[in-house]
């Protein structure tokens, strides 16, 4: 059965997925790029980003994971670029160049419509205007029965998560603390959302921790 899931999503051992000050030239904002130092380094991180090499373990193994039976994602505006208000133009496509890594329709939560995009490999990106439910709906009918992964934000997480459409979460917790920022958790009880603890695994620069709702 299709899944919503989070996956391979860094956290900082504070509860925070994104530092303070996003900018274009600190996408994650202030020390946000050290939430992922347990992935650049990864075999399948340079694969992606078309690089050759990597180092292998865990990490690497729930990188490769996270991309398994995916058949759309859902992200929000944030993620896709430093753009705010209304598009100015139609050039940014994204931080990843002409082959985005994801190679499925790719949903982006936004207030301002834009034509969708096609890039190589596969990749679409849609601009969702009317909410989660809508893009939720949309990627379900993409997805075609496999599962639909919610890339992020920290904000588009919490979103999904408050609403209740998230089966599973992989979390990675990065040995950091960056005390500001977006945080995940706050305000949210877990347990009453129906989450456990099912899998927790350590790597090399990161604390894996898998949660799935009971069933």
């Amino acid at each position: 059965m299709s899944k919503v899931k989070v996956a391979a999503f860094s956290v900082s051992l504070d509860g925070y997925g994104a530092g303070p000050d996003q900018t274009k030239e600190e996408p994650l904002g202030k020390r946000g790029e050290e939430l992922h130092d347990w992935i650049i380094p990864t075999k399948m991180f340079h694969k992606i980003t078309g690089k050759e090499g990597g180092t292998e373990g865990t990490d690497n193994d729930f990188t490769e994971k996270s991309f398994e039976n995916i058949g759309a994602w859902i992200m929000g505006r944030n993620m896709f670029g430093p753009i705010r208000g209304p598009w100015p133009n139609d050039e940014w496509k994204g931080w990843w160049g002409d082959n985005p890594p994801y190679h499925v329709p790719v949903f982006v939560l936004t207030h301002h419509a834009r034509e969708s995009i096609s890039m190589k490999g596969g990749t679409v990106f849609h601009f969702i205007t009317d909410g989660i439910e809508s893009a939720l709906e949309k990627a379900r009918k993409a997805a075609n029965g496999k599962d639909i992964r919610i890339g992020g934000g920290t904000s588009t997480i919490r979103q999904f998560l408050q609403a209740g459409y998230i089966d599973e979460m992989h979390l990675a917790f990065s040995p950091v603390f960056l005390g500001s920022g977006e945080n995940l958790f706050a305000g949210i009880d877990l347990p009453q959302l129906g989450f456990t603890k099912t899998e927790t695994a350590f790597g090399k620069r990161a604390a894996h921790v898998i949660l799935q709702k009971h069933k």
